[in-house]
């Protein structure tokens, strides 16, 4: 997709490069991966900071003492001083923010491939200037200023009646615990010389400064160093802010304010926030013009549209938030960048979650925004203090860093610690939702690209806002910062052998260079292949730890039981002595209706962008009727109640959303192992899915297919009855009210003697004879209800199914006409695997005239799964891999050949497990078996 920019008002800046240190985050990548997984970065003080006994009590009155102990703490940073051409003996009187905020500054540059000195492209550093937020004084003024109140320790000390000498040796004690005033005390307390510092180590010949707006210092930094490449003063910027003060001081300040939550948690725009935490935190981003960042071949991030300032003017007080100022911040930025503020999906909030602070906020928002215009609430609002506490002066870049991030992924990131929205802000009536979950940002070409907004607001009255923009659709190659689950793969000639390496690996694993084995155990595992002879074993792990605990498993599973040819540990480790004869056997099965669940391959779909494509394809058919787009239905914003949610999941039930979702779901799942070289000889699909199965055969093309499952739906919805003539309308939906399209119930027990006990129940009829144990009846409502306590009553299991029709009946004969025109407008194509049909249980026929009148009927006549599946058997179809929602056809196919050999696997057989995690799991089962895969995942960044 292309994005036209031709019509801004500001000149588009680009993001080229992001570096920062947060709570529980070394680099920027730890903390896009802390906000992924929805990490609680909140510590209580460590001791490295300061004594929590010296200076707390719960009383927030207590005199001079602190009533938090908890915050966000950046972690223990190696830092070289000779690198970076500071003599050791300055460090004590330098303060950490000037010392990390080089380490920060040269991880920037590394990222976006600039200086030499950092591995990069050289880059005209006369024109690169670095402006960054820094607020109030730096943590080395205090210590050095209490050094300087001696004379008022001497003067206690000697009116007590202490000996002079004695006061001596008391106060030069006390003096060595503060550093001592030298000639490099003064530059080393200094905030602007933090900018300085960056400045003069890297040559920078351009502006070098910093700005102070309290906790809105970044985005004011910010929006200093866009106008200075705008104006043409520079041609690139390192910006961002600086924060590593959580020292007694700033936590007497907020204390005293008061401002903290007296229960340790930040939570913004709950109906519980009471207060905030503090953070510490640095984070820069390297900007250019976008157009220079074009010529030069730079990865851009992100694009910055427009930024807005206000300040509040006369106020009841100079610190209380003003909502009419944070709008007309807002505004303007929006003005600036000639856009509809509902055109973004995102909003990084200032979000505190303090008593005043959230309430003025969004209102300030809803005077920006307006309220909801029909199309609902669109808008995800979230904070990532909620993680990491407020940052104060970096609080801006640490939302600025969030947004970009999340345009670049395309992922929509959680916001921790709302358990319901705050009922005053009548959060329903907006176009705003708290997004609480990591979710895939889902965008067609007809909506334009993804929008996000940033805001950043200072005691002062001081307020900022950012509209960023994404650069492109989506990615054809390696982008994904965060760590996902790695495939560990190892085989030997003999088991004994194999029980050696699992030694040696869980060894290297657990050393001081544990997480180097880890990576390079990985990297050699998705690229290695298996001898069919050889020992082999397998699993998945997210870390060095699970991976070492892993091979423990597996050492206990080879001694209990050491002559076994084949075992599973229930953890996800999988061992065979020799490889599955698999060339020729493999079978692609397709699940249908039922199978649906909210959120399936939401995972899957936030990490790859085949999935997305898809599912943004889907989308645009739905949207260009006029529909809710599929991705709304299902992945919908998150539920804070059981009505909401049961709301959400009637949505997906209606056939047209449903079908289209397993469509899109199990197609996304088979074009990503397909990539890897899965090929397989049969592709068989259950009701519905005999569409994906004949996609996946080669028989339709991707448009064909995707218009069919759209068309699929829309004809199976019950028609309605009109108003005024009772005439039936295939067009509307409206509940079965009007019109009883049917039911169906899944019947467990042995097949023969159900149509024996339903024959009594006029119009129920066996629907999908499944397998040896069950099989699905169908037919009126009513009935079929009623033939479901018959069967029970004779010892059957009868569960009724979550489908908004009696489907493979005359019940849906109303779409057997939309559906065969559908039918004869696509093209079939010569198979390129067997496909088999639900309807005969044999091959499609090669006369696309006859394909095409077989699957016009499908939708009325019965699924006969357990003949199809015989028949696969009996072609030579031996490892049977489901692509979609659950392990329905998986667990069809294990009943019907059990006592036989064979191998059956789901891509996604568990709704509450990661559907990315399960997807990997199960590739490993695959190349376990022997099939050959190559790398799954093309679009993982690696170290």
């Amino acid at each position: 997709m292309s994005i036209d920019r031709s019509a801004q008002k500001q000149p588009p800046v680009a993001i080229i490069g992001v570096a920062g240190i947060f709570a529980e985050s070394h680099n920027a990548r730890e903390y896009w991966a802390n906000i992924v997984s929805k990490a609680n970065c909140i510590r209580e003080v460590p001791h490295s900071r300061w004594a929590v006994e010296d200076y707390y009590d719960p009383d927030p009155r207590a005199r001079d003492k602190v009533y938090c102990k908890r915050g966000g703490f950046i972690p223990e940073i190696a830092f070289d001083p000779a690198a970076f051409g500071i003599p050791p003996n300055q460090l004590e009187v330098t303060d950490t923010s000037q010392l990390l905020g080089l380490v920060v500054a040269r991880d920037l540059l590394v990222d976006a491939g600039y200086g030499e000195e950092c591995g990069g492209r050289p880059f005209d550093r006369k024109r690169t200037g670095v402006v960054l937020g820094v607020a109030g004084g730096q943590k080395l003024i205090t210590p050095l200023t209490a050094r300087l109140q001696y004379p008022i320790w001497e003067r206690v000390l000697r009116s007590h009646g202490i000996p002079e000498d004695a006061v001596t040796e008391i106060v030069d004690g006390i003096k060595l615990a503060y550093p001592e005033w030298n000639e490099n005390a003064f530059p080393g307390l200094l905030g602007n010389v933090i900018a300085g510092r960056i400045a003069n180590r890297f040559d920078l010949g351009g502006l070098n400064s910093v700005i102070d707006a309290a906790c809105a210092s970044s985005l004011s930094a910010l929006k200093m160093a866009v106008s200075l490449l705008t104006e043409g003063s520079a041609d690139m910027m390192i910006t961002g802010g600086v924060d590593t003060d959580n020292s007694p001081f700033t936590f007497m300040c907020f204390s005293k304010t008061p401002a903290f939550s007296p229960g340790d948690v930040p939570r913004p725009f709950d109906a519980g926030a009471d207060g905030m935490m503090v953070g510490e935190g640095i984070g820069m981003v390297l900007l250019k013009r976008l157009e220079d960042a074009e010529r030069d071949g730079d990865r851009v991030y992100a694009v910055i549209r427009g930024i807005g300032a206000s300040s509040d003017g006369r106020f009841k007080s100079i610190y209380a938030p003003r909502p009419d100022g944070q709008a007309l911040a807002t505004r303007r930025a929006y003005e600036q960048a000639d856009i509809s503020p509902l055109s973004v999906k995102l909003l990084e909030a200032h979000g505190t979650g303090t008593k005043a602070g959230d309430p003025a906020e969004f209102s300030g928002l809803v005077q920006a925004f307006g309220s909801a215009d029909g199309t609902g609430q669109t808008i995800a609002l979230g904070s990532v203090k909620s993680q990491i506490g407020h940052t104060k002066a970096a609080a801006g870049v640490a939302g600025l860093m969030k947004a970009t991030l999340a345009l670049h992924h395309k992922l929509l990131p959680p916001t921790n610690n709302v358990e319901k929205p705050n009922p005053k802000l009548e959060i329903d009536k907006t176009p705003f939702y708290i997004n609480t979950e990591s979710r895939p940002w889902i965008q067609h070409e007809g909506e334009g690209p993804r929008r996000a907004g940033v805001s950043a607001f200072g005691f002062g009255g001081t307020n900022f806002h950012v509209v960023l923009e994404e650069y492109r659709s989506d990615h054809d190659g390696p982008y994904r910062l965060h760590p996902v689950a790695q495939p560990i793969l190892l085989h030997a000639s003999t088991t004994g052998e194999l029980l050696a390496q699992c030694r040696q690996a869980s060894e290297a694993l657990r050393s001081s260079e544990g997480g180097e084995a880890y990576k390079s155990r990985a990297a050699a595992s998705k690229a290695l292949v298996v001898p069919s002879t050889d020992a082999r074993l397998g699993f998945v792990a997210a870390s060095v730890e699970e991976a070492a605990a892993l091979l423990d498993q597996a050492m206990g599973m080879f001694q209990a039981q050491p002559d076994a040819e084949v075992w599973e540990h229930p953890r996800g480790i999988w061992y065979r002595q020799s490889g599955f004869d698999w060339e020729g056997h493999l079978v692609a099965l397709f699940p249908g209706q039922g199978a649906q669940y909210l959120g399936m391959g939401s995972d899957l779909a936030g990490n790859f962008p085949p999935m997305r494509e898809l599912i943004g394809r889907m989308d645009e058919l739905f949207c260009g009727e006029g529909a809710r787009s599929l991705s709304s239905v299902l992945y919908p914003p998150p539920a804070f109640d059981e009505a909401t949610l049961q709301v959400q999941e009637t949505a997906l039930v209606a056939t047209d959303y449903a079908q289209a979702a397993i469509g899109v779901i199990s197609a996304g799942m088979y074009s990503l192992l397909a990539q890897a070289g899965f090929q397989p000889s049969f592709t068989a699909g259950h009701s519905f899915g005999e569409l994906s199965a004949l996609w996946a055969g080669g028989m339709l093309s991707d448009v064909d297919f995707l218009s069919l499952v759209k068309a699929r739906g829309k004809a199976m919805r019950p028609p309605v009855r009109s108003e005024s003539n009772h005439e039936a309308d295939s067009t509307t939906s409206k509940s079965q009210e009007d019109f009883d399209a049917g039911a169906m119930a899944a019947v467990q027990g042995l097949r023969e003697g159900i149509e024996d006990v339903i024959g009594p129940f006029e119009g129920v009829v066996v629907a999908n004879d499944n397998s040896n144990s069950q099989a699905v009846i169908a037919g009126p409502t009513p009935a079929v209800r009623a033939a479901s306590e018959a069967l029970k009553s004779k010892g059957y299991r009868a569960t009724m199914l979550p489908v908004s029709a009696a489907f493979h009946t005359s019940s849906v004969s109303h779409a057997s006409e939309p559906f065969s025109e559908a039918v004869a407008r696509v093209e079939f194509h010569e198979a390129r695997a067997n496909v088999y049909s639900n309807t005969t249980g044999m091959p499609y026929p090669d006369d696309p005239e006859a394909a095409k009148e077989l699957l016009a009927g499908h939708i009325l006549k019965p699924v006969l799964f357990r003949t199809q599946i015989e028949a696969i058997y009996a072609a030579g179809g031996r490892i049977f891999v489901e692509f979609g929602p659950r392990r329905i056809t998986t667990g069809l196919v294990e009943d019907i050949l059990s006592g036989r050999p064979f191998a059956a696997i789901a891509l996604n057989p568990s709704r509450t497990k990661s559907s990315d995690r399960q997807f990997r799991e199960a590739v490993v089962q695959l190349r376990v078996l022997g099939v050959p895969l190559g790398d799954v995942d093309p679009y993982e960044v690696v170290d």
